[in-house]
């Protein structure tokens, strides 16, 4: 029997990406391999956001080329965003690679094994079927229309195109009837999702759909953008039971003139108004936000305007680069990356350092309090779950199992996670 493996790396889109490849080919009656060395088939998923990324992307296929020559029947799979709308220069480039993927693209690896393997393919990409774990992924929208200056997503992704409704709520509905407790909907620009729809339809519509799936106890989604935010979301996030108080709101820079030639669309002020609305509306919300230091021609001032918004707004939780230059983004094109290595990792350092301050004041401030937590699974003994702000929480006890939802009371802190004690031995199943 013919095994796969799937290596993935980047963000939630492409976990998701390869869940749903994973599905058909399991579908096919493939089997899952743990070795990309041993696997007859290896799907590459790959991030290109950052350089390292890209480079740690074609360290890993490089290395599959011995087992290639080896083997020849081994099929090996590129996908991804590093996977453009042409791959001449990647076939060039990596001439042992049998299949090229764009992101969401999955039938020509589908089309190619049936006929390699002989294999009645039709109907494979369809409803997940591998066992999904407690907390997954939905895709709600594919692409980006930003073109943000610095970013190489709607290159690689394409324009946005958003799933109807009723398709997102008919797979809530599949997962949770095995077994999945929690879904996070996501898109590159997820408060975008609908515009493309018929109709006046935005990602609130479909909050509330989903809301209404028996057997789901939480939704989450992301990433958003402080262009796209609109009041009704807001107004979904306070209102829906199900919907986590937890937002991630990226504002990438401090500066204003930094944000302009990022060309994000919003000025610092708009943005700390945006933060103090969502607070106002919504109690007990948790925000996290990502950043890069070091965009073309930050100088100090302005970096520390970015690292003001850090002090000032406290973020739960803040997910931060340096900037990395990618060929074919608007910022490769006009600007100079004129920023020193060295000065971009002294930045990011301080933005660290900063935030571990911060979010070790704000978790402390949960020492002794009573904790929702959804138990995912157990890691090193103990059980591990996350609050309805997305804290990692780990607590002991023996009567548990997954996908449970139960009241732990939290006894010790750290800027990473939390512990505690479980106060509600039964939990809500």
């Amino acid at each position: 029997m013919n095994s796969y493996h799937i290596w993935t790396t980047g963000c939630q889109m492409n976990k998701a990406d390869s869940e749903r490849l994973c599905s058909a080919l399991d579908q096919m009656g493939l089997v899952p391999s743990a070795s990309k060395e041993e696997a007859d088939i290896v799907v590459l998923n790959t991030c290109v956001v950052r350089q390292n990324a890209e480079d740690k992307a074609v360290g890993t296929l490089t290395s599959l080329k011995p087992t290639k020559e080896l083997n020849p029947d081994k099929v090996i799979a590129l996908m991804g965003c590093m996977v453009g709308p042409n791959t001449t220069n990647l076939e060039k480039r990596f001439p042992f690679v049998d299949v090229f993927m764009a992101p969401q693209q999955y039938q020509p690896l589908i089309t190619f094994l049936s006929e390699k393997l002989d294999i009645d393919a039709d109907g494979c990409i369809g409803p997940l079927t591998a066992a999904p774990a407690i907390s997954t992924y939905i895709p709600i929208i594919h692409g980006c229309d930003k073109f943000c200056s610095f970013c190489i997503i709607p290159y690689r992704r394409g324009r946005e195109k958003s799933r109807t409704i009723a398709e997102i709520v008919y797979e809530t509905e599949m997962l949770v009837n095995r077994g999945v407790k929690e879904v996070t909907l996501l898109g590159q620009n997820v408060d975008s999702y609908g515009h493309d729809l018929t109709g006046h339809i935005n990602l609130s519509d479909l909050l509330e759909a989903v809301n209404e799936v028996s057997g789901l106890e939480r939704i989450r989604f992301l990433t958003s953008h402080p262009n796209d935010m609109q009041d009704s979301i807001i107004e979904a996030v306070n209102g829906l039971e199900k919907v986590c108080e937890n937002i991630n709101l990226p504002f990438q820079a401090g500066d204003n003139e930094i944000l302009r030639t990022m060309r994000r669309g919003y000025t610092n002020e708009e943005y700390r108004r945006l933060i103090d609305k969502i607070r106002h509306k919504v109690s007990n919300v948790s925000i996290s936000t990502d950043l890069i230091v070091g965009f073309c021609g930050e100088t100090d001032e302005q970096f520390l305007n970015t690292l003001n918004m850090v002090k000032d707004i406290k973020f739960d939780k803040v997910h931060s680069a340096a900037y990395s230059n990618r060929e074919g983004t608007i910022a490769s094109r006009k600007m100079v990356d004129d920023i020193r290595e060295e000065v971009k990792k002294e930045r990011l350092q301080i933005i660290n350092d900063t935030q571990e301050e911060i979010v070790t004041v704000i978790n402390s401030g949960l020492k002794e309090k009573m904790q929702e937590v959804l138990v995912e699974g157990r890691k090193k003994g103990k059980w591990f779950g996350r609050n309805r702000n997305d804290k990692l929480v780990f607590f002991t006890n023996d009567d548990m199992r997954a996908g449970q939802v139960v009241d732990v009371k939290i006894t010790e802190t750290s800027p990473w996670y939390l512990e505690g004690s479980i106060h509600n031995e039964q939990g809500k199943n």
